[in-house]
């Protein structure tokens, strides 16, 4: 509908959303082909904004891949695209979301595919650094990110309390679907690391019931 009534914008929000699921439910090829079919969009190629979230997303599909050099590559577009944009410039509300912080955030999770940790910890401090404290639940997220960044450079400890900070920053509302998720990978990968750290288990007395029930 978005190619009938030739509205580049709204076809580059679609192909967007379209790469985002396809990562969440791991279909890397058809995640590549939209972040690309969303790069190629007039509005990418007139946008600097625009451009360089469809490289983050381009990014973060060639990293699902295992594609090193490409996925780096086109987070060297991004932040190029991203230093050329005019923050004075109207935009969507759809794409508010994305700035300087978003983009350390996908960074994060360009790194941390690429089996890159200390990188992935670097890039989610950056985002933490920038995104607004109102933010919870993207702040939530990232801080979980950083964890599992923490966690993979065999820092149990340290990653445990961080998982807490997310805890608290989500104190009082029901836990986000995808953050309940991230929890359990993060709560999986620390008994594949570390199963018998005190830490580990003091972690999922704590924790478990409230993120898996939450």
């Amino acid at each position: 509908m978005a190619g009938m009534a030739q509205d580049s914008t709204a076809q580059l929000r679609v192909w967007n959303s379209t790469a985002m699921l396809a990562h969440q439910r791991h279909e890397h090829g058809e995640g590549l082909a939209a972040s690309q079919a969303a790069q190629a969009t007039t509005a990418a190629r007139r946008n600097p904004l625009f451009s360089s979230l469809t490289h983050a997303r381009t990014a973060i599909g060639h990293a699902s891949r295992g594609d090193r050099q490409p996925a780096l590559r086109s987070l060297g577009h991004a932040e190029a695209a991203l230093a050329k944009a005019d923050p004075t410039t109207p935009s969507p509300v759809w794409i508010s979301f994305y700035g300087p912080a978003e983009l350390a955030a996908l960074t994060a999770i360009v790194r941390e595919l690429l089996g890159e940790p200390a990188h992935a910890e670097a890039a989610s401090h950056q985002a933490l650094a920038s995104l607004s404290v109102g933010l919870r639940r993207n702040r939530s997220m990232t801080t979980v990110r950083l964890a599992v960044a923490q966690l993979r450079q065999g820092e149990v400890e340290q990653a445990c309390a961080t998982t807490g900070e997310a805890f608290e920053l989500m104190a009082g509302d029901p836990l986000p679907g995808r953050l309940r998720t991230m929890l359990g990978d993060f709560h999986r990968t620390l008994f594949t690391v570390a199963p018998s750290a005190q830490a580990a288990r003091e972690w999922a007395d704590q924790y478990r019931t409230h993120w898996s029930t939450a």
